[in-house]
């Protein structure tokens, strides 16, 4: 097993139809589709935007980038393919964890909906997780501490000083900045359409492909604390892209990444 020091991953996730039917309009008698259509209209009359929180949601799509303690990419995984099924991506995803002898997670704004979004999933399928809430460790050392970023780095975090700014375009502006593509695709808005569509597989592409600028973005945030050298972390860029393209026949996603790859580009 390669020495894996960190998971860098994203979820996307679709509404539990059956809950909201429950919970919103129990006089209602709607099927978990109407259910979901309901609340999606409400919450766009009320706030602008149908984005349901993920209380009510499900994943559908984990992607995971295995990174070595040397920061090089190892692989790109995508749970529970081709079935998609949250109940097993739930189990998988903590059960990786487990294997690769907890190393650290690594996401953007994973704080606020990938991994409250994953605990809850464990929580509803039964899972038991004492070495991620440690509940009897002290508050500075648990896993789920905010602060602690051996076990969770959340780059928006980062990045906005733990909020002490608003991180104006988020990875999408990060991954741009250093020549990556960033959105190119579907977004995080359409995953719900796409998915009644029967696009599951075109949701675990685009899960990729943030899977893929999360990492590029975590190397260069590697340059910003002195883990690795601008040479090093260039180096660490050619070998991933040297990987992807490896596998690119095989691997829409990756051949969608590449297609819109761009290089950082050092100032005169």
């Amino acid at each position: 097993m390669a020495d894996i020091g960190w998971l860098v991953f994203d979820v996307e996730a679709v509404a539990d139809g059956d809950l909201i039917a429950r919970l919103k309009y129990p006089e209602l008698d709607l099927t978990g589709e109407d259910a979901i259509a309901r609340f999606r209209a409400e919450l766009m009359a009320e706030k602008g935007s149908d984005f349901i929180p993920y209380t009510y949601m499900l994943p559908i799509s984990v992607a995971i980038a295995k990174v070595q303690t040397d920061f090089r990419l190892v692989d790109v995984v995508v749970l529970d393919d081709p079935e998609f099924r949250p109940s097993v991506i739930t189990n998988l995803f903590w059960q990786g964890w487990r294997a690769y002898r907890r190393p650290t997670f690594v996401t953007f704004n994973g704080r606020g909906y990938d991994l409250p979004l994953m605990e809850l999933s464990a929580y509803r399928y039964g899972l038991s997780l004492p070495d991620w809430f440690q509940v009897s460790g002290r508050s500075f050392e648990q896993p789920r501490n905010r602060y602690n970023s051996q076990s969770h780095l959340d780059l928006m975090d980062m990045m906005s000083n733990f909020g002490a700014t608003r991180m104006a375009g988020g990875l999408n502006v990060l991954a741009n900045i250093i020549g990556k593509p960033g959105k190119t695709g579907i977004d995080g808005s359409q995953v719900q359409d796409v998915y009644n569509a029967g696009g599951v597989r075109q949701i675990n592409d685009y899960c990729t492909c943030d899977v893929l600028d999360t990492y590029f973005v975590f190397l260069r945030t590697r340059v910003l604390t002195g883990e690795v050298t601008l040479e090093q972390e260039q180096n660490c860029v050619a070998e991933a892209k040297a990987t992807l393209e490896s596998l690119r026949e095989e691997r829409p996603a990756f051949e969608h990444y590449l297609t819109h790859w761009g290089d950082w580009q050092p100032p005169a």
